[in-house]
């Protein structure tokens, strides 16, 4: 009976929650709610049980966020006593992300055993309790032929690793084991720092880490400054200390680390006014230095170096001098092997890891198995290699790590039919877990959960003609919802994290932007923590959060939010951070050496090898294979920086910011005049890298050895895109885009110009076609008027997706022009995301595009999207006077549209997708559409 009541509140529960995306809105009091929840943090708020994984994919759990560590459980389906492919997230393995709720309550991942679905499981974890989480496998045989199968349940225990890139290599952090009285602090923890030579990262650091932060193997917690501090007299870190304790005769002790044979005097004043020689030994070293009487309370601390060696500090220690020799670090030695404890009832066991107080616990319900234990960092080879092996229990491989093995076999599935097994994992107390086990008796009521779970899948569902896209648009959304990992470690925290694929466990800032205008299409509230998780308070020590290509998508992520929205919470939240975002890539702040030249051409290679994230563009290979980066600078940095100037321009004039308006109106004219004077190469059609001397002059367009210019691609378009252009201009580039053999190909926009004598068939970018930039251009026609060509951009990119994935299940990086076919990560949920976008745009009832010119201050559609209602602020565009509008309206119905109370005629695109060519005006233009 008590189950069983415990199943209907359950039930009643998750049925309270369920939602899809079209029915789930937001109010502004929950994005009030959603900004104070994240407003510190940089993490997600997901549970913590989810798809977190760096090792093999199925569900994890975080015991702790604080400590970084993370418990997986996978499932490996196989070939009874034959083949078994091990679900690595590392490479293309066999299973592929098949749904996802934006909530995380239910994800499922498809796992084929013989291909393409002639023997598959479907592997699902649904909600069931905050402690616990239900497994459904569902094995399918779809052969003329009786299958035997297997499944190994595989639980493991992963630690923080030392550094992106390599989550196998985990960090060993030590603990300050101190006497009594005895104070520990944190080098990393400090008031401030700074270099006596400021640098271009000063500002913007890396990875959002701490200006001079190390993150090394046993130091207290992890970190500790480093960084080159030390070398140059005058570098100094400051510190205010909260002591704790009255201390007679105290000491401080700096614990540190520095070459061996290597020294350095550092001049402290505050706490200590002395002058500390120090000596390197390669290893960890303390010195103690005698302070007297030290009374509680605040307590400042100054070390200004007198130049010599860099060193690194770990921190500090405020203890009686007589109690220094009794300071200890006893440094982590993480251990992966768990205590086994036999379960409550049959079919189920514990587990227990040192490292953690949690008790995980785990049951299935099928009667034939075998509880083995595997010794090694790796299952990939010596698992696969031992499956014929079903007698021993205990194997031992190469490495550090431990998997507790749970081995169901055999599964006998009849020919052209299906059988579905279960299993739960829960964690707590001991007791809990143990509680939890023997209340699920049977599985006969799993079947509901599941069903409830999957209510809070977002709905996909399209018009009619929508619908052949749907099932590749329905992988890619589960793609994009399920690369989360964890732990990421950015601002001295560890947070989960969407990534482009797991491959990438860190911060990616433009594929990321990306992530979010994807995100947008599915959940409101993961684009907003997406959007989150890059931006900073202003006056924060690093303008946002950057790694990689710094293309500032977040601005694009910004604006969209809006006009979806018209949420006044999020634009007073992250206007402040979006202004200091741009500041700093147009380089306005100082310490940012964007903006160095005096041509006002902006170029961010002290930050970033890639310019607008085409690894192998043949003018930044250029620049960098001659070394020319103090020198050139591309096209492709000043053109966002305009448009982004220009959107915050637009919400500056909504907050009634006038100052602001006119700040980023002196920024968009000096930028656009900076393009227009050094940039444009009337013979190409192109605008170029602009090379210029070494007092900063600008002298000549980048050419080859050829004379040709080269940057014939989407990086010589972007000043349209910016909306700068002269008819001349604009037309030479429509040209260019349009031209079948030039950018255009048959799969989409190439990056460089089929025609170009440096294009070629087998680079990453060169030769390929990728998403982003064309998600750019196709925003950049609709702020044309070109409805028919943007159109073509995104029936295209539709299509050739769809082929894709359709043929491998995968949702690839980017498409070869030779043979249409994807390449690149095979999961990739970053910058492939605009496909969500284009899907919805032309195929969802109840969607409005526009381009980037338009500010929609308020729209409404009806229940049925038979009604429409907005008002939008166009802003004026060099070479445009109409701008395109999409309405997605319900399909069963012919509409009268009116803009400020007079007819328009429209074109239908697709069966829901009216495009209305709209007159730019000074004032807003009012819509009203009606069926008729």
């Amino acid at each position: 009976m008590k189950k069983t009541v415990h199943l209907i509140l359950m039930l009643f529960f998750l049925s309270a929650l369920g939602h899809s995306a079209e029915a789930q809105t937001y109010s502004e009091s929950d994005y009030g709610n959603m900004l104070t929840t994240i407003e510190k943090s940089h993490d997600l708020t997901f549970p913590n049980w989810g798809p977190y994984t760096k090792k093999y994919i199925g569900i994890s759990h975080i015991p702790d966020l604080k400590k970084g560590l993370r418990f997986d459980l996978s499932v490996f389906p196989g070939f009874y006593r034959r083949k078994l492919d091990i679900p690595n997230v590392f490479f293309e393995s066999g299973y592929h992300p098949w749904e996802a709720s934006p909530d995380m309550y239910y994800f499922a991942f498809r796992h084929e055993v013989e291909w393409q679905d002639r023997v598959y499981t479907d592997i699902s974890y649904s909600y069931i309790n905050d402690q616990t989480r239900l497994i459904r496998i569902q094995c399918q045989n779809t052969t003329n032929l009786e299958q035997s199968i297997v499944l190994h349940f595989m639980a493991s225990l992963h630690f923080p690793s030392l550094k992106e890139y390599d989550p196998d290599t985990p960090l060993l952090p030590a603990r300050a084991v101190l006497p009594e009285q005895a104070q520990w602090f944190d080098a990393l923890d400090y008031t401030d720092f700074l270099y006596a030579k400021p640098g271009p990262q000063d500002k913007l650091v890396y990875d959002g880490k701490i200006r001079g932060e190390v993150r090394a193997n046993n130091f207290v917690n992890g970190s500790g400054i480093g960084q080159g501090f030390g070398t140059d007299k005058g570098d100094k870190v400051l510190y205010n200390w909260d002591i704790k304790n009255s201390i007679n005769d105290a000491a401080l002790v700096i614990r540190y680390r520095m070459k061996e044979n290597e020294s350095l005097q550092l001049h402290g004043t505050g706490l200590i006014d002395i002058i500390v020689p120090l000596e390197g030994t390669g290893g960890l070293e303390t010195v103690s230095i005698p302070i007297g009487t030290v009374n509680a309370g605040q307590a400042d601390l100054t070390l200004t170096s007198l130049g010599g060696a860099g060193i690194e500090i770990d921190g500090f220690t405020v203890v009686p001098e007589n109690n220094v020799s009794d300071i200890a670090f006893e440094i982590t030695d993480w251990n992966p092997v768990p205590e086994l404890i036999e379960g409550p009832v049959d079919n189920s066991i514990l587990i227990k890891y040192e490292d953690t107080e949690n008790f995980y616990g785990i049951k299935w319900f099928y009667p034939q198995f075998k509880i083995r234990q595997y010794f090694g960092k790796d299952l990939d080879i010596y698992f696969r290699r031992m499956a014929n092996n079903h007698t021993k229990t205990v194997f031992h491989d190469q490495g550090k790590g431990h998997y507790t093995n749970i081995f169901l076999r055999p599964i006998t599935l009849d020919a052209q039919s299906g059988k579905t097994i279960y299993g739960l994992v829960c964690t707590g107390d001991e007791e809990t877990v143990k509680s939890i086990l023997s209340e699920y008796t049977d599985d006969k009521n799993f079947e509901p959960i599941y069903n409830q779970a999957r209510q809070h899948l977002t709905d996909m569902t399209p018009s009619q003609q929508g619908k052949p896209f749907t099932f590749s648009q329905k992988r890619m959304a589960a793609t994009v919802l399920s690369n989360v990992v964890y732990p990421v470690y950015t601002q001295k925290q560890y947070i989960r994290h969407h990534a482009p694929g797991r491959w990438w466990d860190c911060l990616y800032t433009w594929d990321s932007g990306f992530i979010g205008l994807g995100l947008l299409e599915l959940d409101e509230k993961r684009a907003v923590e997406n959007l989150n998780a890059y931006v900073q308070e202003p006056g924060a020590q690093s303008a946002f959060i950057h790694h990689g290509t710094p293309v500032p998508v977040q601005h694009y992520l910004f604006y969209e939010l809006w006009n979806r929205t018209q949420s006044k919470e999020l634009l007073n939240y992250f206007y402040p951070r979006m202004k200091q975002y741009y500041e700093f890539l147009s380089g306005n702040t100082p310490g940012s050496t964007t903006r160095t030249l005096k041509s006002n051409l902006l170029k961010t290679w002290d930050y970033f090898y890639n310019s607008g994230g085409w690894d192998d563009y043949p003018p930044q290979k250029y620049t960098h294979n001659y070394k020319m980066e103090a020198t050139n600078t591309p096209v492709v940095n000043t053109a966002h920086a305009i448009r982004t100037a220009k959107i915050l321009k637009m919400a500056a004039k909504q907050l009634g910011l006038k100052n602001d308006m006119k700040s980023y109106n002196k920024d968009i004219k000096m930028f656009s005049k900076a393009l227009q004077q050094n940039a444009w190469d009337d013979d190409a059609g192109y605008f170029g890298y602009v090379v210029h001397n070494e007092q900063g002059e600008p002298i000549k367009i980048l050419q080859n050895e050829k004379g040709e210019n080269m940057n014939k691609g989407l990086g010589g378009c972007y000043p349209l895109f910016a909306g700068i252009c002269t008819d001349e201009q604009k037309q030479k580039i429509l040209d260019h885009l349009k031209t079948e053999g030039e950018i255009w190909s048959r799969v989409g926009l190439s990056a460089v110009d089929q025609t170009a004598s440096y294009y070629t068939n087998d680079g990453y970018w060169n030769g390929a076609v990728w998403m982003p930039h064309q998600w750019f251009f196709w925003k950049t026609m609709l702020d044309l008027g070109e409805s028919q060509f943007a159109f073509k951009i995104a029936d295209t990119a539709l299509k050739v997706w769809k082929q894709e994935v359709e043929a491998t299940y995968c949702c690839m990086e980017h498409f070869i022009i030779e043979s249409g076919r994807g390449a690149g990560w095979h999961e990739f949920g970053g910058l492939s995301s605009p496909v969500l976008i284009w899907y919805s745009a032309y195929y969802k009832p109840g969607m409005v595009t526009t381009g980037l010119n338009a500010w929609i201050e308020e729209k409404k559609f009806n229940q049925d999207n038979t009604d429409f209602t907005a008002t939008i602020q166009f802003s004026k565009e060099q070479n445009a006077d109409k701008s395109t509008v999409l309405v997605c309206m319900n399909p069963d119905f012919d509409y009268n549209v009116l803009i400020n109370e007079k007819p328009i005629t429209y074109e239908k695109l697709t069966d829901t997708c009216l495009c209305l060519k709209v007159p730019i005006k000074s004032k807003p233009l009012k819509f009203k559409i009606t069926k008729k």
